[in-house]
């Protein structure tokens, strides 16, 4: 069954792609879509709690930071916001097969598995938005990456914390201001 979710928000993502569609939003800019990876993240979120002795799960982790400072996210450039969010994506990327490969219990796999499945299709949109230079910065396993826009967390709630506030904040402000996803003035 989790695979079957993944499966079709990997199938919205494509049939959005590929509609030629005269709309004012591309529908990839639905925040609709946001919304449910959302909501899962916070669903798994709310599983994790539940579990009793941490699942075999009980690591640190490294994530995004997840505050934002406006007067400077503003002023820089949608191509460097693009950049961080992937990275920040790639972070809990790496979180969360980190923590997948010591679960024990696999109905929390699979849950943890399905939020791998949304952030990968977050960053196919991102992609296909071509808001991007470069593709992000991906850390070799097990490293301690040492910029100052990342946190350690010490459980699986809080790593699933993150990654909802992550994805209601920042990613959230970079598809409101891609300039695909802008309407146009004309």
């Amino acid at each position: 069954m989790q695979t079957f979710s993944g499966l079709v928000s990997v199938l919205i993502v494509f049939v959005w792609l590929g509609g030629n569609q005269v709309s004012p939003l591309r529908p990839i800019c639905d925040l609709r879509v946001l919304e449910h990876f959302v909501r899962e993240a916070r669903d798994s979120e709310v599983i994790m709690r539940g579990c009793r002795g941490g699942c075999g799960a009980m690591k640190s982790y490294f994530v995004p930071l997840t505050s934002v400072d406006f007067a400077f996210w503003e002023h820089i450039d949608v191509h460097e916001q693009a950049v961080e969010v992937q990275t920040g994506l790639s972070l809990l990327v790496q979180a969360l097969s980190t923590a997948m490969k010591a679960m024990s219990n696999s109905r929390l796999a699979n849950a943890l598995d399905n939020n791998i499945s949304n952030i990968h299709s977050l960053s196919q949109i991102l992609h296909s938005l071509d808001l991007q230079q470069a593709r992000s910065t991906v850390l070799p396993d097990d490293s301690a990456p040492t910029s100052s826009q990342t946190q350690e967390v010490s459980s699986l709630p809080e790593l699933l914390q993150v990654q909802s506030s992550f994805l209601r904040g920042k990613v959230r402000l970079l598809l409101s201001a891609a300039p695909a996803c802008q309407r146009q003035n004309s």
